[in-house]
């Protein structure tokens, strides 16, 4: 059964699905851009019933009550803090975490700030900050896959988003193969007030490259699609240099990158056999 209930943090107010037994481990799932908690509704399920508690939050600008006005309030420092003060909140000290896209970015960034909170860490499609940032230098296609990180700094980008009820954003997700019921609800998320205007703050207040990011001495999981759109098998495989605890890199064959919408049982069995692994080890 999942419990969804509003969390106070900084006087803003996050909206988060709970599950599974307090006694148990606890993992943490981060979406990304332009989606909402609901990506994980098949992870929550099957972690809480193995055993472990799950939290996923919509997280800032996500968040019906969490949606600052000012484009500074996005910068990824106080995103990953909101990760952190969440765990404080409901009393966590330690957890697998778990990110995709952007919120894999945070994944990558919060595990460098806080290795001692993290048991396990686990990447979907975004690669390590370093990595990302090695790629838009040496892989001549990877800046033609980002571009929608300069678009979405365009002046009318607001306006561009949310035309026909954010139809570029719906069809971002079902060409990448998102089940259109499920694109339905991250949709409606994004369409409330301040809602897409939240989310582009992401791209829009963060200035951080990544490159200085310090490799990362945890057990990591890292998953990638080969159709992903937006980030190529090289930006992915240079991952492995940023990371000096045990690794796995998982590629799915035919996946794009939202992997978790479109192979959401894949997903969960890699989830939970490195998670499994990783909470037998003491914390």
């Amino acid at each position: 059964m999942i419990e969804t209930r509003c969390v106070s943090l900084n006087d803003l107010e996050f909206t988060v699905d709970i599950a599974g037994h307090g006694h148990g481990q606890t993992v943490l799932l981060l979406h990304g851009f332009p989606e909402s908690r609901y990506m994980w509704h098949a992870q929550v399920e099957a972690l809480s019933a193995a055993g472990f508690r799950v939290i996923a939050p919509d997280q800032r600008g996500y968040s019906t009550g969490a949606r600052p006005a000012d484009q500074d309030s996005y910068r990824v420092e106080f995103i990953v803090q909101d990760a952190v003060d969440l765990m404080e909140a409901l009393d966590i000290p330690n957890f697998h975490l778990v990110g995709h896209d952007w919120g894999g970015q945070i994944a990558w960034l919060l595990a460098a700030a806080h290795p001692e909170r993290i048991r396990t860490l686990s990447i979907l499609s975004r690669p390590h900050p370093a990595a990302f940032a090695r790629a838009m230098a040496e892989d001549p296609e990877q800046p033609e896959r980002s571009r929608h990180h300069r678009f979405l700094k365009d002046a009318d980008a607001y306006d561009r988003m949310r035309v026909d009820g954010l139809r570029p954003l719906r069809e971002a997700l079902e060409t990448q193969y998102v089940p259109p019921e499920i694109a339905a609800v991250h949709i409606a998320k994004l369409a409330e007030p301040g809602g897409v205007e939240g989310a582009i703050n992401w791209y829009r207040a963060s200035g951080f490259t990544g490159a200085q990011t310090p490799a990362i001495d945890l057990p990591t999981l890292y998953i990638w699609g080969t159709q992903d759109a937006t980030v190529g098998r090289y930006a992915a495989e240079l991952t492995s240099d940023y990371v000096t605890g045990p690794f796995r890199f998982e590629i799915v064959e035919g996946a794009g990158h939202f992997i978790v919408d479109q192979c959401p049982d894949t997903v969960s069995s890699l989830l939970l056999n490195h998670i499994r692994q990783g909470a037998d080890s003491p914390a």
